[in-house]
């Protein structure tokens, strides 16, 4: 792929943003003629449906998808079903009907969430929490919200902590939780799905949990405003002072704004407009002529590392939704230009010293999401046109026999026998959003993405009331 360029189309409407305006979003501002637009979101599809059919015939009822041997691998013990929840809104949105159809049986007759398992609370409460509320928003089969109650119900547990910040672990069947430490993104990222459930039960607790959590890290920021890394649940002592929006941290951030979007709850619009100006000041990093946000101590401001993840690509979504369209653009084309260095992202990069920390690139979706973004809200072609050379990148190099795999090493490009459920559930989905400009109803003007890329229609919250409860 060759580097990211802007056209003069858009730089002229950087200017525009610049000058507070902001581009309306037509078919005609892609950049791509509309044959070759629907080609790509039909070669979308269909590798989308092929991979679906590969999970089917090699892991089904399983978690995962391994392609290279073609088996199955399970996150714990016995399966959880995770990649069909997960991967259900995508096959919605694509018009897989009949497949969306299987996986909301499999759940309502043949799922059972009361299994003597440990379970990470982040990785579930985003993935199957996440991906129930989205079925149930689209289905409206009242089992499929019970499952989903009773999925919550089985997670509460690990939120009864002196700090009201979960536990890393908590079991399924038991409820009894252990970890009492865990990164920032574990610690708080909950009001969204949270949320979701209140509104559909009517019961308020949800959400007054994970706005719990939320308010018990935020209230430990520094002098600085800026918080930590990793956090004590029970005593509330950071663990680690470095403050970032790396993964780690990245969803508590971006929660903070989906859910004041979705929810209106000014609360936690405040966090996010005292939080925004001293990541800008503190963690930002003008490098070599590019924008990083690199690592620096809540306590001091000062700088600490380089070391950033493929995860941080998310942030250029967040500040085009938050009306910082010019620097969103600005981080974007740092992003890309790391992408192009190697034709795939790797895990962990250090920007200064140019070298990857951890070479892996895991089929992640965030600087597509980012892309795609910035395509709606700005109505710039290049950022089609960036997705387009993502999805040939992707082909070229993570493409199998059956479906997609990860990569162990950007640099080799060799495989690794791993095809993530958010695959299914954002990689793909943002891509075919990218290529289908003018689907009514499911677009970023119409939805709001929970972190794994579950849509739910903000006008189905414009009555949300559980606020101040």
């Amino acid at each position: 792929m060759q580097p990211i360029r802007f056209s003069i189309l858009g730089l002229i409407l950087i200017l525009f943003v610049l000058c507070g305006e902001q581009a309306p979003i037509e078919s005609s501002t892609t950049g791509l003629e509309s044959t070759e637009l629907s080609a790509l979101a039909d070669e979308v599809r269909s590798e989308t449906l092929r991979s679906w059919k590969a999970y089917k015939t090699y892991a089904w009822g399983h978690d995962v998808l391994a392609p290279i041997s073609r088996t199955h691998r399970d996150w714990y013990s016995e399966p959880l079903y995770i990649s069909p929840i997960d991967a259900y809104s995508t096959l919605v949105l694509m018009g897989f009907d009949e497949e969306a159809s299987e996986v909301e049986r499999y759940v309502v007759d043949s799922l059972s969430f009361d299994k003597d398992v440990d379970v990470k609370i982040f990785e579930v409460n985003i993935r199957i929490l996440g991906g129930l509320l989205s079925m149930y928003s689209h289905c409206k089969n009242p089992q499929v919200l019970d499952k989903a109650r009773d999925f919550a119900d089985r997670m509460l547990p690990a939120f009864n902590t002196p700090t009201g910040i979960p536990r890393y672990w908590v079991n399924l069947q038991t409820g009894e939780s252990r970890g009492d430490t865990v990164n920032v993104a574990e610690a708080a990222s909950y009001t969204f799905e949270l949320g979701v459930l209140s509104h559909f039960t009517g019961d308020a607790k949800y959400y007054e949990t994970g706005k719990r959590a939320t308010r018990a890290v935020f209230n430990r920021r520094s002098d600085l405003n800026l918080i930590g890394e990793i956090i004590d649940v029970s005593t509330g002592g950071w663990v680690s002072t470095q403050s970032h929006i790396c993964a780690g941290v990245d969803s508590y951030y971006e929660y903070l704004l989906k859910s004041w979007v979705l929810f209106q709850d000014e609360e936690l619009k405040e966090i996010w407009d005292v939080s925004l100006p001293v990541i800008h000041q503190y963690l930002a990093d003008e490098y070599e002529g590019q924008l990083w946000y690199g690592r620096s101590d809540m306590h001091t401001g000062e700088h600490v590392s380089s070391m950033v993840t493929l995860y941080d690509a998310f942030f250029p979504a967040m500040l085009a939704l938050s009306s910082d369209t010019a620097r969103a653009v600005r981080l974007q084309s740092t992003w890309a230009s790391l992408w192009n260095k190697y034709g795939l992202e790797p895990m962990v990069y250090d920007y200064r010293t140019g070298e990857p920390g951890y070479p892996v690139y895991d089929l992640n979706p965030e600087i597509m999401e980012s892309a795609y973004y910035l395509s709606r809200i700005t109505g710039d072609p290049q950022f089609v046109e960036m997705n387009k050379g993502f999805w040939e990148d992707l082909k070229t190099h993570c493409r199998t026999d059956v479906a997609f795999a990860s990569v162990e090493n950007v640099a080799t490009m060799e495989p690794r026998d791993y095809m993530p459920t958010f695959f299914f559930a954002e990689t793909l989905k943002y891509l075919y959003l990218t290529f289908s400009p003018n689907l009514q109803g499911v677009h970023l003007e119409d939805c709001v993405f929970t972190t794994e890329a579950h849509p739910f229609r903000k006008v189905d919250f414009t009555e949300f009331n559980v606020l101040g409860q």
